[in-house]
């Protein structure tokens, strides 16, 4: 390997420290040369890459569009690693949307890059069950799969036994970059689609509601409360006269969120300034012993 290519460390937890990439830490354990522009908007940045001659340039999630004259450079190609079955989920965030949308399966593809929003033509693929994964752990499952995909394919690439064919003009669809907002459930869809949305957004940028808590004792006031969800699991069907986003406490001790169709079941959550707690602990510290029925609402103002 010549060098590692690698965005520019950037500021990261409460002190807003300028902290390495991963990429960056296991590339100096190797001794290999780091190269962290900002963009490669410079003939310079081109140039430097270049000086090292490389057969094949590998991307995998770099965050940076990489012009034409890059692309150019390697003898054999430059291969892209992508976590979607293109031609689906080309973009930013394809393992979120496909949990996101209920997909059951996915998988990574090896691709010739070339200067459109990942459309280069593919060289191989490889399929996997979706399941109950979250949005981290399918990343790292996928992380693995096309790892070891990666290492067939440049062995072929080497060898002249492998040939690029162009994808599929059929099932485009595109998965934008995950943003914030993506983790406010929407409590009105159904049971099985919040589950999806709740998995998606772990851990980033995390399943938020707003609980809106009842009084323990008469005279006292409801308070507004942020949490953020871990993945729960559908729960039985939806009590009745109850209302969307309700919290529901059944008599099995049982905390769930009212969806459209059904009920959500609350394995764990995390109270604003606290530690993760489990569900059984929640209703202990922030509900009113033995309450049962509705305590609450989980609706953004």
């Amino acid at each position: 390997m010549r060098g590692v290519w690698c965005q520019p460390d950037r500021p990261a937890g409460r002190g807003h420290k300028l902290t390495p990439s991963a990429v960056k830490l296991l590339a100096e354990r190797h001794g290999l040369p780091v190269c962290q522009p900002a963009h490669f908007n410079a003939r310079a940045q081109c140039e430097e890459l270049a000086a090292c001659m490389p057969d094949v340039l590998v991307v995998a999630a770099y965050g940076l569009i990489l012009p034409q004259a890059l692309l150019e450079i390697p003898r054999l190609a430059p291969v892209n690693v992508h976590a979607s079955l293109l031609p689906r989920y080309r973009g930013a965030a394809p393992i979120q949307r496909a949990i996101m949308d209920g997909c059951e399966r996915t998988g990574v593809t090896i691709m010739h890059m070339d200067a459109g929003l990942d459309t280069g033509p593919v060289y191989a693929m490889r399929e996997m069950e979706i399941g109950e994964h979250t949005g981290g752990s399918l990343h790292d499952a996928l992380a693995h799969l096309g790892g070891d995909l990666l290492v067939t394919v440049l062995a072929d690439l080497a060898h002249g036994r492998v040939e690029a064919m162009p994808q599929s003009s059929v099932g485009v669809s595109y998965a934008p970059k995950l943003r914030k907002a993506d983790g406010k459930i929407n409590w009105k869809a159904p049971v099985c689609a919040v589950h999806a949305q709740i998995r998606a957004v772990t851990p980033w940028p995390g399943a938020q509601a707003l609980l809106h808590l009842l009084p323990r004792a008469a005279g006292g006031a409801a308070r507004a409360l942020a949490v953020t969800l871990a993945p729960g699991k559908p729960g039985g069907p939806r009590p009745a006269g109850v209302s969307t986003g309700s919290l529901w406490l059944g008599v099995d001790g049982v905390l769930s969120l009212v969806c459209q169709d059904g009920l959500y079941d609350v394995r764990g959550l995390r109270p604003a300034d606290r530690s993760f707690m489990s569900a059984t602990d929640f209703v202990h510290g922030f509900l009113a012993s033995g309450a049962r029925g509705v305590c609450g609402s989980a609706v953004w103002d």
